[in-house]
């Protein structure tokens, strides 16, 4: 996958790195589908409130402009046993109400994400144990050697001590639960920007920090957020000058954007995978007209679906060719795909009839199918399409979608029978998806100990398959680059053979940026405000 390594729209800007370019600062407006969820970093692990967030706040180690792992609050570390990390922290480092950055933080953090009730526990599952070594060198022990362990800190946000536990929020509040904590809607990090203004559903505005310990890159004073579900308004807001960057630019609208005098269209691969889960742990569904059973329980079933489903035709006619077929939740680009593993395969509907009159369901069922409503590209489109794929055998879908926040809480309790989601491994590390949408729930293991402990965060529907837990439990601990994709591809393998999920396609990047700005557009689909400039 080609990285572009950084866009510049317009004239050169990049001259200006000096203090007469700091004398051109400006405010940047940008817009996108969806709102921040929230402003506590561990009470969602979702990619763009995670990565809106990390511009407040900041990781141990970070991601570069072509996706490198650098040093962030870390400024070195070294493994000095197989199961212990130590983290050298920067001495110049000051939070945003001016008091000092210590190791007590990052331990504080590290716990506090470990905590129940925070998302980010799918990134600390593997740590035993964080000490202070002295007020600026920090040990992270791990439960077993652990090739991803600095590529799951990118994604853990680090929080004051002193801040949170001032203002009650030394929990993490679960999304499961109606109620919120102070840092649910308010911030203090020590990241490039501060939060200035916060209205949810409305507008965000952030402000540069000058106290921020590294050189800045942009030459911004103020970034305004906007959440904008209506791609017509979005796309409007962007042409009229009212904004300096949308994400996305709905397909329908790419060739009005790439012919605007003065904007310029982005696009490109996404390391995002969509795909369709179903739930397979239930006795019966929970949103379905069969009762006294679940139809999903049975492989024929979940095959049926996979054959009846046709992802060659959603690129055509509901992603305008701007999607990638694939039949495993990993996207090139990312460690641990199997370029070897073929597409998702043509739908043939008369296989997939048979399968369900194999079944039992000749006749099909009628079943609900969540989505989110302005997360994905065309998400609400792609649900009607798969809907009306899925007529042909009989089953009739009632799409009911939410925005992206509620939709994410539904998941998290489990409360779907069917559902569509995506995923980018914050790690860039097949291993992220894995544990968290394949390995086994611990509350499915009927008694049987856990062969991946605390994984099966984000499996939704349940999906348990104790071959599959053991690859993942072996994948987790091997540090040799072939041993590694070797295994993958076997859990590639027997996700297909299990039906486990419904793979559909790799989605495409599509930003519209104004002419005169320079963005660095990441595959991850993450906009890094520390490399944004103005003219």
């Amino acid at each position: 996958m080609r990285i572009r390594p950084f866009v510049t729209l317009g004239a050169a800007l990049l001259a200006g790195m000096t203090a007469a370019c700091a004398a051109q600062a400006a405010a940047f407006r940008f817009a996108g589908q969806q709102d921040v969820a929230t402003f506590d970093p561990y009470m969602v692990d979702e990619t763009f409130t995670t990565n809106f967030l990390a511009a407040i706040y900041e990781p141990l180690v970070r991601r570069g402009r072509a996706l490198e792992i650098e040093p962030a609050l870390a400024r070195s570390w070294e493994q000095v046993e197989p199961t212990r990390w130590r983290l050298h922290l920067r001495p110049d480092v000051k939070w945003q109400d001016g008091t000092g950055f210590t190791a007590d933080d990052v331990v504080f953090s590290l716990e506090r994400a470990r905590k129940p009730g925070s998302q980010m526990v799918n990134r600390v599952a593997n740590i035993a144990a964080v000490t202070a070594v002295d007020p600026l060198t920090v040990d992270v022990v791990t439960r077993t050697p652990d090739p991803t362990l600095l590529a799951n800190l990118t994604a853990v946000l680090v929080m004051s001590r002193a801040w949170a536990e001032a203002h009650g929020a030394a929990e993490p509040i679960s999304l499961k639960d109606a109620k919120e904590n102070y840092a649910a809607q308010h911030a203090m990090g020590t990241g490039p920007f501060s939060l200035k203004l916060r209205e949810a559903g409305s507008r965000t505005v952030l402000q540069a920090n000058p106290g921020w310990w590294d050189k800045p890159l942009h030459n911004l004073d103020t970034v305004t957020y906007t959440p904008i579900q209506s791609d017509a308004t979005r796309v409007a807001a962007l042409l009229s000058g009212e904004l300096d960057m949308i994400d996305p630019v709905p397909l329908q609208d790419q060739a009005r954007v790439k012919a605007g005098a003065d904007v310029t269209l982005l696009t490109g691969p996404e390391l995002r995978v969509v795909f369709l889960g179903l739930d397979q742990a239930r006795p019966e569904l929970l949103y379905s007209d069969v009762k006294g059973k679940n139809p999903f329980k049975d492989i024929r079933v979940r095959q049926a679906f996979y054959k009846a489903i046709d992802v060659w035709a959603l690129k055509d006619r509901v992603m305008a060719g701007q999607s990638w077929p694939v039949a495993q939740i990993a996207a090139p680009g990312i460690v641990g795909y199997d370029p070897a593993l073929p597409p998702h395969a043509a739908a043939d509907i008369e296989a997939a009839r048979r399968l369900m009159a194999e079944a039992g369901y000749a006749d099909g069922f009628r079943l609900d199918m969540n989505c989110p409503a302005g997360r994905y590209v065309n998400d609400e489109r792609i649900c009607q399409a798969v809907a009306a794929m899925l007529a042909r055998i009989n089953v009739k879908l009632n799409v009911v979608t939410q925005p992206p926040a509620l939709f994410f809480g539904r998941l998290a309790k489990r409360d779907t029978s069917f559902y569509m989601l995506g995923t980018t491994p914050p790690t860039y590390d097949a291993y992220s998806t894995v544990f968290g949408l394949m390995a086994c729930p611990k509350d499915l293991l009927d008694g049987r100990p856990a062969l991946v402990p605390n994984g099966g965060a984000f499996n939704a529907g349940g999906y348990c398959d104790e071959p599959t837990d053991q690859l993942i439990a072996t994948v987790a601990t091997e540090f040799d680059k072939t041993k590694r994709e070797a295994e993958f591809a076997r859990i590639w393998q027997r996700l297909v053979e299990q039906t486990g999920y419904i793979p559909l396609h790799q989605q495409g990047l599509s930003w519209g940026v104004r002419k005169g700005v320079s963005v660095v557009q990441r595959p991850d689909d993450v906009l890094d405000l520390r490399y944004v400039r103005m003219p």
